[in-house]
């Protein structure tokens, strides 16, 4: 009698336990589904679920899980393959997952009511598009159109009322002119109400993907064959719009952008954001790993002059940028005690042989200088310094060297024309040298 009346206690709690579960297809591509909880800084691993060979997992989610954002790794790398979703704390979540298809919800009326609305705007948007692409003047089909989005946008905002997902709909709420305009006028207006209704310090907003998509997408989808000056003017409407309340939030979506143009290799936007903004924001918040590392890219940013460093030669000191009488210069970071550095250097010098407007300045991280003075002995053609302390020679940081050897070509004037990755990526630009 015990065990029943202890059974009929604990029946109640097991059926209101909720889940997360899912269908991954196919079945074979996929292992694991990983359960994180998103936060504007982190996410924070909670559970993980084996996927069988039907392609289905599920994960119990514990009565503590607060209401929030969380998200599902399903292969590596776990930041390219991944997906937001909501939990209200009532609902269990399932959804259904292809390469082909991508994310279809199949419980939880947040997600489904989210995924339902991001569809019905993106017809209502489409429609516009082919209004404006047809040159169309009709201004009864006009104001046609945008009632559809404005009874569309009404009714979502109605139909999520009281839930979490009103927030994502209503930092979503789309511009809807008053009265008819031109495709000129209209994408004027659609540009400045963009971010106009986004709440950048929402939590919710921020533990999700949605602020970085935002973000993304008025940076480079908002105009056609933007410039940097483009670039520029919109990544300065991203910080105001997001101002000054929040740095934690400024910082990471101004890090992303940066980091984009990083990718993108377009140095000259990237050190507009840390001139104007990352840089400040980084010594402000005591952010010293950022801080290095945009003074580091910035430094060594092709088109960039080299940072000085004195030379001394037969007891004669000098300095990187005093050298002359060559076209290019090769600056190597590298180490006697380093593997890769004693095997590549003699194949360097091989490369360099046959080319007299080419100098070799090789730059020795090093503990002491036994080692080394051994070894510079075999490239007497080089220029050599030493950089005692090794990874706490001030060069180190001021170049960004993070490995050894460390390749940067320069040209006469010591402005940095290439930073080869590899030795392979250096033969490749010597030859063409």
């Amino acid at each position: 009698m015990k065990k029943i009346l202890i059974l009929l206690l604990v029946l109640p709690l097991l059926l209101q336990a909720q889940s997360v579960k899912g269908t991954f297809l196919p079945a074979e591509d996929f292992s694991y589904a990983f359960l994180y909880e998103a936060t504007p800084e982190s996410a924070n691993y909670v559970n993980r679920g084996q996927i069988d060979e039907n392609g289905t997992f599920e994960i119990q989610l514990d009565s503590t899980l607060t209401p929030g954002i969380y998200k599902i790794v399903y292969a590596t790398p776990p930041e390219e393959n991944n997906f937001d979703f909501i939990y209200d704390g009532k609902e269990d979540v399932a959804f259904n997952f292809s390469h082909d298809k991508g994310l279809v919800f199949t419980a939880s009326e947040e997600n489904k009511l989210w995924s339902s609305y991001l569809k019905s705007i993106d017809m209502v948007n489409q429609t516009i598009s082919n209004y404006f692409g047809k040159s169309n003047s009709d201004k009864k089909g006009f104001k046609a159109i945008f009632k559809t989005l404005k009874d569309t946008q009404t009714a979502y905002e109605e139909l999520a009322e009281g839930k979490l997902v009103s927030r994502f709909i209503i930092a979503n709420r789309p511009y809807i002119p008053e009265k008819h305009e031109t495709i000129s006028v209209y994408s004027e207006h659609l540009k400045a109400h963009y971010l106009s209704q986004v709440d950048f310090s929402d939590y919710l907003l921020q533990s999700s993907s949605y602020l970085t998509d935002r973000v993304t997408a008025y940076v480079f989808n908002m105009v056609s064959n933007p410039n940097n000056e483009t670039y520029e003017a919109h990544i300065d409407d991203v910080a105001k719009a997001i101002g000054d309340n929040d740095s934690a939030i400024k910082i990471s979506l101004l890090q992303m952008l940066w980091q984009n143009f990083v990718s993108l290799e377009n140095n000259e936007v990237a050190n507009y954001i840390t001139d104007h903004y990352l840089l400040e924001l980084a010594k402000e918040t005591n952010n010293m790993v950022l801080e290095d590392m945009l003074i580091s890219f910035k430094n060594t940013s092709i088109g960039v002059v080299a940072s000085d460093f004195e030379i001394t030669s037969d007891d004669k000191k000098t300095s990187l940028h005093q050298l002359e009488g060559t076209d290019n210069y090769l600056l190597i970071f590298w180490s006697s005690a380093c593997g890769h550095c004693l095997n590549e250097l003699p194949k360097v010098k091989k490369m360099v042989a046959n080319k007299p407007n080419l100098q070799v300045v090789a730059f020795g991280l090093e503990n002491n200088d036994s080692n080394w003075k051994r070894e510079i002995k075999k490239y007497p053609e080089f220029i050599h310094q030493i950089g005692l302390g090794k990874w706490d020679n001030p060069l180190v940081k001021t170049y960004g060297v993070s490995s050894t050897p460390t390749y940067f070509l320069l040209d006469a004037s010591k402005v940095i024309i290439a930073k080869p990755n590899s030795l392979e990526d250096l033969e490749v630009i010597l030859k063409d040298l």
